[in-house]
């Protein structure tokens, strides 16, 4: 007697949605849980970073994109459906601790100050990219990316990752593939002592 292996459908693949103020704001625990994950950060990093999330939405130019599960028939309900990648930005500003953060970085690795100025006139802030460990290698960080970015008029696109051995990490190789440059390297923010890079190109892309 032949034994009937069991039929698994495959999982569903991840719907990517824009997201409004609201509904990132709903779902704030949820966006925040698959940032410490795919961060490997300690729980309870999701309660330090909720208030900066949140003041984040207020700020000019502000967007955001996710990779939500639907359901078995297809659906995906903003409120409920499982979240597993998200990303937002806004536009950067002289006034943003970032901004002036990056300016700083920039004059003391060399870069001219009309130099500086002119990439920090017009551009756009990556403030977060994430996808859930359980969602990786699915290229869904590219297509975060290229959503968030597709109609931005901004002039350039800026962004900060971890340093991390020979580049060797699903987002450095995605923000690679995608044509971005180093801007500043081994940079340390006020306030964390990890080293991180400061990577951007031109919009669009």
């Amino acid at each position: 007697m032949t034994a009937v292996k069991p039929h698994h459908s495959p999982a569903p693949a991840p719907v990517v949605v824009d997201l409004s103020v609201a509904d990132l704001r709903y779902r704030l625990h949820d966006v925040l849980a698959v940032y410490v994950a795919a961060m490997d950060y300690p729980r309870g990093t999701e309660n330090h970073r909720a208030p900066m999330w949140t003041e984040h939405t207020t700020r000019a130019g502000w967007q955001a994109v996710a990779a939500l599960l639907p359901d078995e028939d297809g659906r995906v309900d903003l409120r409920t459906a499982p979240i597993v990648a998200i990303a937002y930005g806004y536009h950067g500003a002289p006034h943003q601790w970032w901004h002036q953060q990056v300016h700083s970085g920039m004059r003391r690795s060399g870069w001219p100050e009309n130099s500086a100025r002119e990439l920090l006139s017009d551009y756009f802030e990556l403030t977060e990219l994430h996808v859930h460990p359980s969602a990786q290698g699915r290229g869904i960080g590219g297509i975060l990316l290229r959503r968030l970015l597709q109609n931005r008029t901004e002039s350039a696109v800026l962004l900060s990752t971890p340093e991390v051995a020979g580049e060797g990490n699903r987002a450095w190789r995605l923000y690679r593939r995608e044509g971005f440059a180093d801007v500043i390297r081994h940079f340390v923010f006020a306030g964390d002592n990890r080293p991180f890079a400061i990577l951007g190109r031109r919009l669009p892309l």
